[in-house]
């Protein structure tokens, strides 16, 4: 009895210290700070601005040998820290480069005494291995989650992974995966859908992603619209599959992915749907990775328009011929929201983030 009252005394002590340190009138009992490393800083702004409050400084270092430090320039001591960091590969940074960044931020921040760490990864890397296929094959998409744990992540926060299901499973911590589907509603809703219209799914993996967006549709063009698949199967980098399950003659195919990265997959996907007498495509993918030079899947005009988000900065599209095809459409929104509610202890599952 006498533990359990000098326990509770304790617990009471604790929670009186983190409510009001040094006075302030102003402490809420858990102040919030947001950080973004400088390959994502614009990204990172545009939440903060929806949050209305300013980035948490911090300094980067690169070294003659090619390691580098980073730290926050601002006290964490019992704050509840957000990071900003998408990972990908850009022109300065590669995405291992930005991902040791971030695992090294999150470090210096645990160690600094940060309350509580909420790793804030718009796209995240790795995510596609997810299984093994091949003997002895790595699953990576594990080994990310084990390393940002690791590093001191409490809490995760992404968008729109290639398998849910893998992704949630991998997390001993709490992980929150959110879906671009608001954002292409309020985007397609907004345009001329008079004509017929059918989603497709570039691949079988991708049906339940197209079944969420067709459905989602449906409820609000208040219409019933057919979904369709194409038949993929990779191998040694080698696609293959011919069947085409649907009927797009004389509808807009819009075609529905998580990502795009060489563009194979969605101009093959293009065509499939024109050569069985769609009058109309268009691709939506959340994260426009766009590699390898893929101006030609901008170019192609099998292709009418390509939806994307900024979940990956677009550099790749910026400055181009192509970039009135490209339709980008800002996510920062739906981040900040999360951020909002993850800090006021707020419900986040089965609310509209969209505003």
């Amino acid at each position: 009895m006498l533990i359990y009252v000098l326990l509770r005394q304790f617990s009471r002590r604790i929670v009186i210290a983190r409510t009001a340190p040094d006075g302030d009138p102003n402490y809420t009992g858990n102040p919030m700070l947001l950080f973004a490393p400088q390959s994502d800083r614009l990204f990172g702004s545009a939440v903060s601005q929806n949050l209305q409050i300013e980035l948490a400084e911090c300094e980067e270092r690169d070294f003659e040998d090619g390691e580098h430090k980073i730290r926050p320039l601002t006290s964490v001591r019992e704050k509840d820290v957000y990071i900003i960091q998408s990972l990908y590969s850009d022109p300065s940074k590669s995405v291992n480069d930005k991902f040791c960044r971030l695992l090294f931020l999150m470090g210096a921040i645990r160690d600094a005494g940060a309350r509580r760490i909420t790793a804030v990864i718009p796209y995240l890397c790795y995510a596609r291995k997810d299984r093994k296929t091949k003997t002895q094959d790595p699953i990576t998409s594990r080994y990310v989650a084990q390393l940002l744990e690791c590093a001191g992540a409490d809490v995760v926060v992404t968008m729109d992974v290639h398998n849910v299901a893998a992704f949630q499973n991998s997390f001993r911590k709490p992980c929150v995966h959110l879906e671009a589907i608001p954002a292409f509603l309020s985007y397609f809703v907004g345009q001329n859908l008079q004509n017929a219209v059918t989603v497709v799914s570039p691949d079988a993996g991708g049906m339940k992603r197209a079944e969420s967006f067709r459905r989602a549709l449906s409820e609000r063009l208040q219409c019933d619209i057919p979904l369709a698949m194409l038949e993929k199967h990779r191998s040694q980098g080698i696609v293959r599959g011919d069947m085409f399950a649907g009927d797009v003659a004389g509808k807009r195919a819009i075609i529905v992915d998580d990502l795009i990265s060489t563009g194979a997959t969605l101009v093959r996907s293009a065509h499939a749907c024109r050569d069985r007498g769609a009058i109309d495509v268009i691709a939506v993918a959340t994260h426009g990775l766009m590699v390898q030079n893929t101006s030609h899947v901008l170019a192609d005009r099998v292709l009418s328009q390509v939806v994307i988000t900024n979940t990956v900065t677009p550099w790749h599209i910026q400055g181009t011929l192509a970039e009135g095809d490209v339709k980008i459409l800002d996510v920062a929104p739906m981040f900040a929201q999360v951020i909002r509610r993850l800090h006021e202890g707020s419900p986040i599952e089965g609310e509209s983030l969209w505003e």
